[in-house]
């Protein structure tokens, strides 16, 4: 349990970068839906989903990789393969942007952004160095250094909001009022490209503050190290690829596959509007991540049933907190649309099916430790292009008929089938023995109270709140005195204190 419990901590920390990160960029939302078109944003989100699948193809499993050979028994040395991972990801990175830059013209072409090609070099430059800067990230992460990952996250998340107010609401204001102070680099016309560009601007300025972790070490190229993370990684970046292909394929096809051709746009940019009320659950999902890969790598070094108790666990409170939050998002969803604008609430049906299908995401990533502990990531190779197959089906069958609710129907469908399969693979190849009645009733449990919090749903919001909110404590209360753990031992707030205090090695 006290490795499950430092997972906890761990996780929390790197929870608050993440979810007041995610938080502020959310708040971003109404801003893009009050002041630009459905449209606009739709292009927005269809860049983005791109942006996102390159950003993994240039991570090439790199990440994950370097936690795996930074434990590795044969390399006793962790800044070798650090040293190692970053000239890797320094060459390609170099080489993507390079290549974007010579077919600039045909790119811009291809995604519909002939007349404004600084979209496109801009978000390239942006991907190169967020992948680079992806390792000593991890290098932080590996030294159990949250309280600085976090720090640097919330700057760069802080400095790409400061500028999209800067250039959305204050330039605008400065442009109409006093002309002379902002004419000399501001472009009424240029839009939503301030986006990219703010983006551009805060990934420059964290990879300085990132220096630190640039220098101090002898960078050493090891060609037999890498080739072995290569083999290592390589089906990770498979797996990688059709991963986040499943979260944004669905963005990138809607266009071709709506009926009504003259709102694709429109259409893609409420599903993509009404999809970030969901990101709560992916904020809950990446922080846990952060936190997870290097407790799966550190506890497999221990032997007997502890390490097993352990994944057993992690598991369990996976669940038990991830149902808390889908009943938080749902509940209190009369007040959190409103991080959308109103012409954007036809859209809110999505929500609960994108909220499930992102916890069976979650579940599928817990159950992935099995193959990336015995070194055969070639099932989770297998695993997500079984999801891809399903996300290309159910879109290609449903998105004709149903517009953008069948992406979210997708989503589910794809993340459902992936969890089952590798949970059942995982039986023969990696037996932990999860306790899979007692998790499935915990499922169901919420389930039910979500039912009936919408059953019992009044006119009268003074009456709701207060009602739903009793159902969520009695959720989580009964799954606490079943499992006999107090709350108090959940929170990690001793440990935030510890790290604060003079003298702390973490800085």
């Amino acid at each position: 349990m006290s490795g499950v419990k430092s997972l906890a901590k761990d996780t929390a920390i790197y929870g608050m970068s993440s979810i007041v990160g995610r938080f502020l960029n959310w708040c971003l939302v109404p801003l893009y839906t009050i002041m630009f078109p459905a449209a606009e944003y739709g292009m927005v989100t269809y860049i983005y989903s791109i942006v996102a699948l390159a950003l993994v193809v240039l991570i090439y499993g790199m990440e994950t990789g370097f936690f795996r050979f930074a434990n590795h028994d044969r390399y006793t040395d962790p800044v070798e393969v650090y040293s190692t991972s970053l000239i890797s990801l320094i060459g390609s990175s170099t080489l993507f942007v390079a290549a974007v830059l010579l077919l600039l013209d045909p790119i811009s072409r291809a995604m519909d952004c002939g007349e404004h090609k600084s979209y496109i070099w801009l978000m390239a430059a942006t991907v190169g160095i967020d992948a680079v800067t992806a390792i000593p990230f991890s290098m932080l992460r590996f030294r159990h250094r949250p309280m600085r990952f976090a720090l640097l996250k919330v700057v760069n998340i802080g400095m790409n909001i400061g500028l999209n107010l800067f250039f959305i609401l204050l330039c605008p204001w400065l442009s109409e009022h006093l002309s002379w102070s902002v004419s000399w680099f501001y472009n009424p016309d240029y839009g939503i490209g301030y986006i990219f560009l703010a983006n551009f601007v805060s990934s420059v300025v964290t990879m300085a503050l990132l220096y630190p972790e640039l220098r101090g070490f002898r960078w050493r190229f090891n060609r037999r190290l890498w080739l072995e993370m290569i083999v290592y990684s390589f089906p990770l970046l498979v797996l990688g690829v059709a991963g986040i292909m499943n979260q944004t394929l669905d963005k990138i096809l809607l266009p071709d596959l709506v009926a009504d051709k003259a709102t694709a746009m429109q259409q893609l940019g409420i599903y993509g509007a009404n999809y970030k009320i969901a990101i709560v659950m992916v904020m809950f999902i990446q922080a846990f991540r952060f936190a997870y890969e290097p407790f799966i790598f550190s506890q497999n070094k221990e032997r007997g049933e502890g390490r097993l108790q352990s994944y057993r666990d992690a598991m369990k409170w996976f669940v038990v907190f991830a149902m808390v939050i889908f009943l938080g998002v749902m509940f209190y969803l009369p007040f959190l649309r409103y991080f959308i604008s109103p012409a954007y609430f036809s859209g809110l049906k999505v929500v609960p099916v994108i909220m499930l299908a992102e916890f069976f995401f979650g579940v599928f990533f817990n159950l992935s430790l099995w193959y990336k502990l015995t070194d055969r990531t070639h099932w989770g190779v297998w695993f997500s292009l079984l999801g891809l197959a399903v996300t290309v089906g159910l879109n290609v069958l449903l998105v004709p008929r149903m517009g953008y609710m069948g992406c979210a129907w997708a989503a589910l469908g794809c993340y459902g089938v992936m969890m089952l399969t590798s949970y059942f693979v995982g039986l023969k190849k990696y037996p932990i023995g999860y306790e899979t009645r007692r998790l499935t009733a915990y499922f169901v449990l919420a389930m039910a109270i979500y039912g009936v919090g919408e059953l019992l749903t009044s006119p009268s919001q003074w009456i709701n709140i207060p009602l739903r909110t009793a159902l969520i404590a009695g959720y989580l209360l009964a799954v606490l005195r079943h499992e006999r753990v107090k709350l108090t031992q959940l929170l990690p707030l001793d440990v935030i204190m510890n790290r604060l205090k003079p003298g702390s090695n973490e800085k």
